[in-house]
């Protein structure tokens, strides 16, 4: 296991989500029991074990370019019934355009 030095902290990566993005994100690491952090560590992993691939490299650079305006189409949305009774809904967000 990676242990960080106390006098040389770990670094860290910061994700910005909006709630819906959120929201899923922590929906599935419940179902899995495991924390957001997880899930996202596991999603870098996999995408950098694929790093290489011109696909992957091609989507990191769009993902960018639409991601300000527009929520991924694996975010909660406007009027989606959630499967879990004790998840609030959303308020109205726009989807992912263009994809």
């Amino acid at each position: 296991m990676l242990m960080g030095n106390p006098n040389h902290p770990m670094p860290a990566i910061k994700i910005q989500l909006d709630s819906a993005e959120y929201a899923a994100v922590l929906r599935f690491a419940r179902e899995l029991h495991v924390k957001p952090e997880d899930v996202a560590y596991a999603a870098l992993n996999r995408l950098m074990l694929g790093s290489e691939a011109r696909e992957t490299r091609v989507d990191i650079v769009d993902t960018k370019a639409w991601r300000g305006d527009n929520l991924p189409m694996w975010s909660d949305s406007a009027g989606a019934v959630h499967a879990y009774e004790s998840m609030p809904d959303e308020e109205s967000a726009p989807r992912r355009r263009g994809v």
